[in-house]
């Protein structure tokens, strides 16, 4: 069995990537607004604040930044999770585990997490997550993936308009989590 670790800091900010059990799946912007309200109903009820998240058709990635007192993490993706698949109908297949353990067929039971270090580490990742879209192909340009927080630094004069990243951006191997 694995020894799954994560480092938990009260107060921290994390880096995630989160996947579909479906990688060829477009289940995440096809049902962005029943996502993005998963997210809403799970910040109500244990804060947290989003530092930057981009959605992709499979998978997201997200920076957060919990409360001082808090490092629970886990806990939200789980609560996400499940708020996100009850939203659903349960057409997914599911394998005999999944039967037995009672759960869906739609997320990855594990989700990669990278406890940030510092400010140069920090901004590598926010980078990282505006980036995802074109590394992926699917846009020319960052600004064209509706689906960022891009906008939002764009909006607050972080990143300029035609801010498009480059190979300087690209995160070391074992960094990348996906």
């Amino acid at each position: 069995m694995p020894d799954y670790r994560r480092i938990r800091v009260p107060g921290g900010s994390y880096f995630f990537t989160v996947n579909l059990l479906e990688r060829n799946s477009h289940l995440l912007v096809t049902h962005i607004e029943r996502l993005r309200e998963a997210v809403r109903k799970v910040r109500r009820q244990r804060p947290f604040h989003i530092d930057a998240w981009v959605v992709l058709p499979d998978h997201l990635h997200a920076v957060w930044t919990l409360p001082s007192h808090d490092a629970d993490y886990s806990g939200r993706w789980r609560a996400i999770k499940i708020a996100f698949a009850k939203t659903l109908p349960k057409t997914e297949r599911l394998s005999a585990v999944r039967v037995k353990k009672g759960e869906r067929g739609l997320w990855q039971r594990r989700f990669w997490e990278h406890t940030v270090r510092d400010d140069r580490d920090y901004a590598a990742h926010i980078d990282y997550v505006h980036i995802n879209p074109v590394k992926h192909g699917l846009v020319a340009r960052v600004r064209d993936w509706p689906y960022s927080s891009f906008h939002w630094f764009v909006m607050r004069g972080l990143y300029p308009g035609d801010w498009a990243g480059g190979d300087a951006l690209e995160l070391p191997a074992g960094e990348r989590g996906d």
